[in-house]
């Protein structure tokens, strides 16, 4: 097996990014995810309900920030001083707010009053101490600091999807791409589809992976990242084949044992 391709997404809930190489930290890697959107209340915004911040391309140079949309020319984001207390699933962490040009623009963007907040510390917030460990960070990612998936799996999934189609009378659909599940590491040549659902310890390159548990999907892998439309797919297909304790699962999270530089072509190895 090898590492297939590595992603990140600077700001959570926009488009991300395919990358040759990255950094991995405790809590995910080097700009991933350090960046959020809150809405009008304070309260965290994400493409679950406000699909429009998937046109949003965030792209980091060193540690500056810039946004590009298709709304407003691109701008270039500088965190300033003042914090306040943001809810991040349940858990509430202290972030810095980016200023009132990065409101306004965002707040173009997805057409109602928003701010972006940023992490300056990513060893601020915990991971779940029941699948982690008490010095386990995580950045904002929803919950771990990695998720993985596999080539063999989407292929799968992608042929129960037309299955299910042409069961229903419908026209197929074309291959859902992976970028709908918003990986961090993609692993190639796994061979047996789903076989990530047994992995407990991985190797990747020179960096240990913990596997902490699979990873339940939502609404937000039905977008099209093209219209920004919700759809069926691929929830109606999981809940028929991978529905277990009342959710719907595809991929696995990680919690990094270590640092150190993963490259594309790595090989993997499950401990």
């Amino acid at each position: 097996m090898k590492l297939g391709s590595i992603h990140f997404y600077p700001v959570k809930s926009t488009a991300g990014h395919e990358v040759a190489a990255a950094e991995v930290e405790p809590w995910g890697l080097a700009g991933d995810r350090r960046y959020l959107v809150v809405g009008e209340r304070g309260t965290l915004l994400t493409a679950r309900d406000e699909p429009r911040l998937l046109a949003c391309v965030a792209r980091l140079d060193g540690d500056e920030l810039t946004l590009t949309g298709p709304h407003a020319p691109p701008l270039r984001v500088v965190p300033g001083t003042v914090r306040s207390e943001v809810s991040v699933w349940r858990t509430p962490v202290e972030l810095t707010d980016c200023g009132d040009a990065a409101a306004e623009w965002l707040s173009g963007l997805v057409g109602q009053r928003a701010r972006l907040k940023w992490l300056d510390d990513p060893a601020r917030r915990p991971v779940d101490p029941a699948y982690g460990r008490a010095g386990d960070r995580v950045s904002l990612a929803d919950g771990y600091p990695l998720l993985l998936t596999t080539t063999a799996s989407l292929a799968r999934l992608n042929d129960w999807i037309v299955e299910t189609a042409l069961e229903r009378g419908e026209e197929p659909p074309k291959p859902l791409p992976m970028h709908r599940f918003r990986p961090n590491v993609v692993i190639d040549g796994a061979g047996t589809p789903f076989a990530e659902d047994e992995w407990k310890r991985l190797r990747v390159g020179e960096v240990e992976f913990r596997v902490t548990k699979g990873c339940d999907r939502c609404v937000l892998t039905t977008i099209d990242t093209a219209t920004y439309q919700k759809g069926k797919e691929p929830i109606r297909t999981l809940a028929r084949h991978r529905r277990r304790d009342g959710k719907v699962w595809f991929g696995i999270n990680l919690i990094p044992d270590g640092r150190g530089r993963i490259v594309q072509g790595d090989p993997v190895t499950i401990l």
